[in-house]
């Protein structure tokens, strides 16, 4: 949704006005509070008042389906369990959470019976995504306090998030800093891009593992976690994510995904404090991509 503020709404605030468009001022508090709302480019707050004339972008967040479908439960690794979480391997091709398009067979509604919980009903335990088709480690809350702490640590930074990237050619760094916000793009809203309307801060890390004839391996740390982050920000400086068909160039050395897998994860216990950290290695297709990239 977008849409010119008209000069009558000036002195309103932005909730109030909006809850007519979103069905109640609780759902227009929703949306914004899920940063969907924007006032010329800026992510708005719920008490911000309207002067008339703004530009009001509305992306809406990701909700459940109005019913889940019964199917396959979707695959998965346990990598640790206690009385708290779950540290999982997602492998690709698995949906992380139900939304419009994906009804079952998604990684939380499996979940679910080994007893994940806390957060929304419909995604219990869910702290973080993944891209259906990037592979590796995520953690799942076993109950509502442990979500909320393991929600909090992803707020504050401090669950170190850590991926092996295969990306085109060769980044003019041996490491650095993407720091460009991202949002939904004007013209597609399948794609992330830096030409949005509703841009949200992001940072990504990288430093370079492998330096390879027509491409590198690189170490990208997350410091926000914007949908399709990764992807978006080596495509905005020229090195797309290998084998990426959204952002980049499919089939590139056989792939038949992007070259993405996150590949470390640390942070502290939600009960105890005690640091824990984990590492998934490549799976059998990247580590192939990477030997043919390699020249092998």
């Amino acid at each position: 949704m977008q849409l010119r503020v008209p000069a009558e709404a000036a002195g309103q605030r932005l909730d109030r006005y909006l809850s007519a468009r979103a069905g109640s001022r609780a759902q227009a508090q929703r949306w914004i509070e899920l940063g969907g709302v924007s006032l010329n480019g800026r992510i708005a707050r719920k008490a911000d008042l309207l002067g008339g004339g703004e530009l009001l972008s509305v992306v809406l967040p990701e909700e459940a389906p109005a019913a889940l479908d019964d199917g396959p439960a979707a695959p998965y690794e346990v990598v640790y369990e206690d009385a708290d979480m779950l540290v999982i391997d997602k492998p690709a091709g698995v949906v992380v959470h139900p939304a419009g398009g994906h009804r079952s067979g998604t990684l939380s509604q499996a979940l679910a019976a080994r007893g994940a919980a806390g957060g929304e009903p419909w995604r219990p335990g869910i702290v973080h995504r993944l891209d259906k088709d990037t592979s590796g480690l995520l953690v799942v809350a076993k109950s509502e306090a442990a979500h909320r702490r393991l929600k909090a640590a992803l707020a504050a930074r401090a669950i170190v998030r850590e991926y092996l990237a295969l990306v085109e050619g060769r980044p003019p760094a041996r490491g650095g800093t993407i720091d460009a916000p991202i949002g939904r793009d004007r013209r597609s809203r399948r794609r992330i891009s830096l030409d949005s309307d509703a841009l949200r801060e992001a940072r990504t890390h990288f430093r370079l593992e492998e330096a390879l004839d027509g491409a590198t391996l690189l170490r990208v740390r997350l410091e926000t976690g914007r949908t399709h982050q990764i992807r978006a920000h080596f495509e905005a400086i020229g090195h797309p994510v290998c084998g990426d068909p959204e952002y980049g160039h499919a089939g590139v050395y056989g792939l038949e995904r992007q070259f993405l897998h996150a590949a470390h994860l640390e942070f502290s216990q939600p009960s105890s404090g005690a640091t824990l950290a984990f590492d998934s290695p490549l799976p059998e297709d990247l580590a192939a991509a990477l030997e043919r990239a390699r020249g092998g």
